[in-house]
């Protein structure tokens, strides 16, 4: 395959708009799945999804224009999932399972459309919105988010002549590939791309991908990119996110029904997948209180993919847990995925090796790592922490604690509410960086 002159294309950004997303398949595949059950179960359940800056010193409605936001949005709306995508994630086989998509829900998805948007700018930042039916808006997330960080990308580049970008990208070449090297040299190590939402820009990330997949060879398991995995014969990989246990809280018309939402969604996700899709995310409303009041049936489950605990920390709690339930944890599977650098993962290798089975899903620091890496000095290329959350279902607000107080989304009066509720038993404040 060609490879593209990445430094070339962003020099040559001339064009009257050039897309950032050209696909509906260019979001995380955990969405994919989450709409089929949202889909089939929700479908009547309205859900606000808003942008949240946690890196709160960046000013972006400073360095992003906002015409230009909104021919980006504008286009996204524009797309429909082509003939050949349907086909493929129709005839694909994905975590060992042939047509994982219903019929009837790829032909509604023949005819998806991104709804519309609210966008206003306050104090520096962009205020973001994507209000309506939940089966519309959750798809809404990635391509937002994918957007932001790219036009901030290519503002930053924008004072770049070529010669000076072919340097800013050969150095972030090599120091990718360095860490491709250290990650080779972890017998067994598993690790895939979580890159999508706040990569540099979809060029980068697909440069990435095909780097890791000859880099580290079968220790690369796949992407959680749906049209990468399609375009390069990769394992399109992903589960479910916090959105669900935030928006059946949210829902929940007693103290008791909020407290049971976690496993409630479970539930209801056990009903349309199984397997290797059976994956715990124990943290939205903080793993202690999680572990503390979880069904025994749930230690049934394939893995854990601990979010926001520190990775040694976090993982020796479910470890815990699950010999207290009469699990033998080298059977069971976690999944490590919060802002992972390459030290982190090979700490975290180390010390859980022979203990348990292990998966790295790699994000941020993998698509958007170009600190130190232009020929002059620049904060503009560093990632920045930026999220976008369900803020309300059905008209009410919507919560994240998080084991990380400083990821905890929602109005304040409510988190203390379900503070009251779960407890803060676990919790502990760390720096956010991506």
């Amino acid at each position: 395959m060609a490879k593209t002159d990445i430094a070339r294309r962003v020099y040559n950004h001339t064009w009257k708009l050039d897309p950032i997303v050209r696909s509906l398949l260019d979001t995380d595949f955990y969405k994919l799945l989450m709409l089929q059950m949202i889909w089939g179960m929700y479908p009547k359940v309205d859900a606000t999804f808003t942008l949240i800056n946690r890196t709160a010193s960046v000013r972006l409605a400073d360095e992003i224009d906002e015409g230009e936001l909104r021919e980006q949005l504008d286009h996204a709306r524009t797309l429909r999932f082509t003939k050949k995508e349907m086909i493929w994630l129709g005839g694909n086989t994905f975590y060992g399972r042939k047509q994982i998509f219903e019929p009837e829900f790829l032909a509604w998805l023949e005819d998806f459309r991104l709804p519309d948007y609210e966008l206003t700018k306050r104090d520096g930042q962009f205020e973001l919105s994507f209000p309506g039916p939940w089966m519309y808006t959750t798809l809404w997330e990635i391509p937002a988010l994918a957007i932001i960080n790219e036009l901030r990308s290519r503002a930053a580049l924008r004072s770049f002549g070529p010669f000076a970008l072919d340097v800013l990208y050969a150095r972030a070449k090599a120091k990718m590939w360095d860490k491709t090297e250290r990650l080779k040299a972890l017998p067994g190590i598993r690790i895939s791309d979580f890159g999508t939402r706040r990569r540099h820009s979809f060029l980068w990330q697909r440069w990435c991908v095909e780097a890791l997949k000859e880099g580290i060879g079968e220790a690369f398991t796949g992407t959680s990119n749906v049209l990468l995995a399609m375009d390069n014969d990769l394992e399109a990989l992903g589960t479910n996110a916090h959105e669900l246990p935030m928006v059946f809280a949210a829902l929940a018309n007693s103290e008791e029904e909020l407290r049971r939402a976690p496993y409630k969604v479970l539930q209801d996700w056990q009903r349309y997948y199984g397997g290797n899709l059976l994956i715990v995310l124990p943290d939205t409303f903080g793993t202690a209180a999680f572990l503390r009041d979880a069904p025994d049936w749930i230690a049934d489950w394939t893995g854990f993919r601990p979010d926001s605990a520190p990775p040694i920390e976090g993982g020796e709690k479910i470890l815990s847990w699950w010999r207290e339930k009469g699990k033998d944890p080298k059977q069971k599977l976690l999944i490590f995925s919060d802002g992972l650098e390459v030290e982190t993962i090979e700490e975290a290798y180390r010390h859980f090796k022979g203990k348990v089975r292990m998966s790295f899903g790699w994000g941020t620091n993998l698509t958007n790592d170009f600190e130190g890496c232009a020929p002059t000095e620049t904060k503009s290329l560093d990632a920045i922490s930026l999220v976008c959350k369900v803020s309300e279902a059905n008209g009410r607000p919507a919560v994240k604690l998080s084991d990380n107080p400083a990821k905890a989304t929602g109005d304040e009066k409510e988190i203390k509410r379900y503070l009251r509720i779960f407890g803060e038993k676990g919790r502990v404040q760390q720096l956010v960086k991506v």
